[in-house]
């Protein structure tokens, strides 16, 4: 049963990513890095990483969005984080989603019980929103990735 509907939407104050090459790449090592006691580290790169393939798998279905509010801090989504959003990846129980109820813009988690649909925050100061048929409700993309400033 397909809970979550998708609509063509505008993005009027969202830029999408153009399909196109800046030769930017940068050095990537193999090397893993260790989080707990350091291990000795290699003096080579292995390639050159392209950010765009890294986190992009549809250029032409991907859009960035800047996070405002803390409705997902528990899920690592911070106030002025950096999320990509994939429109051409289909919204499940539990991804994380850019969702249009009302007109209004939000990153939730969905969440689907009892044959009802859900957007969950991850910050308990917040309250679930239940869809319903009376609102207007697309769902806009699901977030691949977070961009946090460390």
């Amino acid at each position: 049963m397909k809970l979550l509907k998708r609509k063509s939407v505008e993005i009027k104050d969202i830029k999408a990513i153009e399909n196109t090459d800046s030769g930017a790449k940068f050095p990537f090592f193999t090397v893993r890095v260790q989080a707990g006691f350091p291990s000795p580290g290699d003096d080579y790169i292995e390639r050159n990483l392209d950010l765009n393939e890294l986190l992009i798998k549809n250029p032409s279905a991907t859009f960035f969005v800047k996070v405002e509010g803390d409705s997902m801090k528990d899920a690592g989504i911070s106030s002025g984080d950096t999320l990509i959003v994939d429109r051409a990846v289909e919204a499940k129980d539990k991804s994380i989603v850019i969702a249009s109820i009302n007109g209004e813009l939000t990153v939730k988690r969905v969440w689907i019980a009892n044959k009802k649909v859900f957007l969950k925050p991850e910050n308990d100061d917040f309250s679930p929103i239940e869809i319903t048929e009376e609102m207007d409700f697309n769902i806009w993309g699901v977030v691949t990735y977070v961009v946090s400033k460390v």
